[in-house]
């Protein structure tokens, strides 16, 4: 971590933006440079849903044995083709995890011992980012520059990049959500300056 004069009006921040924004680049300059202790929801509700994990059970009994593989542990590519293939499924998915992931983000939040914990999700709403932090930054990039990060990074056409950004919450509803907005279409450099003048003085 960097020698710097930490801001501590910020303790509880929330990360939220669309597929391609490059998140990942600014959870690993808040856990480089801050010491921060960084909160992944999607990550959060995997192991909620591994055997033994407080979602698994709940999830087994409402959509059958045939979502798992055979060491028990559920197949998300089988969950995810039945519940994204009926909207009312994906929503029953939808209210059985999150308050559980909601309570175990609580958890780890309060538990922390970093000088700024990070949570990331690209549902801040269903995420009750609100609730959980101070404030919540949307990582923004312009659609163009996503599309060509994620056909270079994942192989995906430009087809499949927009129908997935279109899956999403639109650039409206993410700056309406959020406290402030990040670019990150430039240098990481760039990204890292705006953070600094934020969380430094």
């Amino acid at each position: 971590m960097t020698d710097i004069c930490y801001n501590k009006i910020f303790h509880r921040i929330g990360i939220t933006g669309g597929v391609g924004s490059g998140k990942s680049t600014v959870l690993a300059i808040l856990r480089d440079q801050y010491g921060a202790e960084i909160i992944e929801a999607d990550a959060v509700a995997r192991a909620l849903m591994e055997p033994g994990g407080a979602s698994y059970q709940a999830v087994v009994s409402r959509f059958g044995t045939g979502i798992l593989q055979p060491d028990g542990r559920i197949d998300r590519n089988a969950l995810a083709a039945l519940v994204f293939a009926e909207p009312a499924l994906r929503e029953e998915l939808n209210q059985m995890t999150h308050p559980l992931v909601k309570q175990e983000v609580e958890v780890r939040m309060n538990r922390s011992q970093a000088p700024l914990v990070v949570y990331e999700a690209a549902l801040p709403e269903e995420a009750k980012m609100r609730e959980l932090c101070q404030e919540i930054w949307y990582i923004h990039v312009p659609e163009e520059i996503r599309e060509e990060r994620l056909m270079a990074s994942r192989g995906y056409s430009r087809e499949k990049c927009r129908q997935i950004m279109a899956a999403q919450l639109s650039e409206e509803a993410f700056r309406k959500l959020s406290d402030r907005i990040i670019e990150n279409g430039g240098t990481v450099e760039e990204t890292a300056a705006q953070l600094k003048k934020i969380l430094t003085i």
